[in-house]
């Protein structure tokens, strides 16, 4: 389906805690894609109420809800190719030779968006429990075509 302009809202390792404030972010979503650890099914239905979900199974996330979860999923939206994974570490292909516009991670819980190669690597951070002092956040992709920017948000949340 060829549109104008996409909104996919990306988020990663909640951990089965889903903020008021990363939901607030998520709104007005055409997609979402989690990146893993999941930490609970009720994180995915809440997701699926603003939009339709794509989504990875995460290091932590066990249980038959969880084994139903792809490890990698790739879909595509106007022009563009992404892939999602939850550890990056764990590509196990060239993401310019096989065509991606976007390679989505998590597992670090650190947020990165960066072009390597032609291909936007894209990590938006945790959006769960703290982690050490790293920043509580979610992402932003906008598709336009082939085209993708990526865009982090770091969510002020309360203590």
């Amino acid at each position: 389906m060829r549109r104008r302009r996409w909104s996919v809202g990306v988020i990663s390792d909640t951990h089965g805690l889903l903020r008021p404030e990363a939901l607030a972010a998520l709104r007005g979503s055409d997609r979402i894609v989690h990146a893993g650890d999941i930490g609970s099914p009720d994180v995915l239905r809440v997701l699926e109420e603003i939009a339709p979900v794509v989504a990875v199974r995460g290091n932590n996330d066990h249980g038959p809800w969880a084994d139903k979860l792809p490890l990698t999923d790739a879909f595509e939206l106007d022009g563009a190719s992404l892939y999602v994974i939850h550890d990056v570490k764990e590509l196990g292909l060239d993401p310019r030779a096989v065509g991606l516009s976007v390679v989505i991670a998590g597992h670090s819980h650190r947020p990165l968006s960066e072009e390597r190669d032609g291909v936007l690597f894209f990590n938006p951070g945790s959006a769960g429990p703290r982690r050490f002092r790293l920043p509580i956040s979610v992402g932003h992709l906008v598709v336009h075509g082939a085209s993708v920017v990526g865009r982090i948000e770091t969510l002020t949340v309360a203590a």
